[in-house]
């Protein structure tokens, strides 16, 4: 058995639990994985709060993770056990909205191998985790949009967990002309250090009074019913929540693959594009609650983390058959 947080109701925060549940064994296209950092996101909490979700209860929320591979099936071609890996574990279908029921919230998860990417070596478990969700969904906003090289965008939610990636991203690897993007007065300077060419204060300044217009409003945070009035005439206007709050804009969710992250680990390991985790964190992984308790407010900085993951839980056994032998983090059955 191992620890996990779960739950067996739909509802708020206080109906997550910390318990004993199975260690999965992987399939054959599976890894298994120790988790050693997780990130909490928006969907996380709204999936708890919708009955609608249709989730297999006991649930273990958790989509980004970042940990060691301690086993891994017979088909897997791609990593060896030992190598730190990280990834977004959910594989949103739009045909199917079926999540695992074993999220990144427990010790020990088990993942399809084209999900996961090699962690980069300059970063940390806690950054790896901050980062799939977030530049999987900011990059597929941009796509979804066909933004190119030269263009201008304005980013609605500059300071939050994909508006962080969106900024860097706009600048570093898309080119764009002109960035600008949304954020409160004290996240004002924060946003113009990731690359914001200018930076709106949006508790002084309403997008009626914003001079430029842009090629693309990108709207992280579900305000496109207001945020189009930057939008030049025809341009995209992106908007990540479901379901948009303006019927002009174009919904964008994501793209789950270990290839994409692979694709930005030079951007990661120049220093190019940079994790960002809210200073009020890491969380450790008996304080869950109070993080997503946090996450709920929408004041986070960047992503919400999870760290550590004790291991002291972990049900060690001398290694047989039935096992999964590792000799730097024992045996598992």
């Amino acid at each position: 058995m191992q620890k996990a947080w779960f739950y067996e109701e739909y509802g708020p925060k206080e109906v997550l639990k910390l318990g004993d549940l199975p260690i999965p064994s992987p399939q054959p296209n599976q890894l298994l994985i120790q988790v050693l950092a997780a990130a909490l996101n928006p969907i996380d909490f709204k999936l708890r709060q919708n009955p609608l979700a249709l989730l297999d209860f006991p649930f273990v929320p958790g989509c980004d993770m970042a940990g060691v591979i301690v086993a891994k099936g017979d088909d897997v071609s791609k990593f060896d056990v030992g190598a730190s890996v990280y990834g977004n574990i959910q594989h949103f279908k739009s045909e199917s909205w079926k999540l695992k029921q074993l999220g990144s919230l427990a010790q020990l998860i088990v993942v399809e191998e084209d999900l996961v990417a090699i962690k980069p070596q300059n970063l940390s478990f806690e950054e790896a985790a901050s980062l799939p969700v977030a530049i999987q969904t900011a990059i597929e906003g941009f796509k979804v949009a066909g933004f190119k090289e030269g263009q201008s965008v304005f980013i609605v939610g500059g300071a939050g967990g994909v508006g962080t990636l969106a900024v860097q991203l706009a600048k570093e690897f898309y080119k764009a002309s002109l960035v600008t993007a949304t954020a409160s007065t004290g996240k004002v300077e924060f946003v113009k250090r990731l690359g914001a060419d200018k930076v709106v204060d949006y508790t002084k300044t309403t997008y009626g009074e914003v001079e430029d217009k842009y090629d693309l409003v990108y709207d992280t945070v579900g305000d496109s019913r207001n945020s189009y009035v930057v939008a030049k005439e025809n341009a995209p206007i992106i908007d990540i929540t479901w379901p948009p709050s303006n019927p002009k804009a174009q919904h964008s969710s994501l793209t789950v693959s270990g290839d994409i992250l692979e694709k930005f680990r030079p951007y990661l390991e120049s220093g190019k594009l940079k994790a960002v985790i809210d200073p009020n964190g890491p969380f450790h992984f008996n304080n869950v609650i109070k993080a997503f308790g946090y996450l709920e407010t929408g004041r986070a900085r960047g992503k919400v983390v999870i760290s550590p993951f004790s291991s002291r839980y972990l049900t060690s056994a001398p290694c047989n058959i039935n096992g999964f032998c590792n000799t730097k983090f024992g045996c598992y059955n």
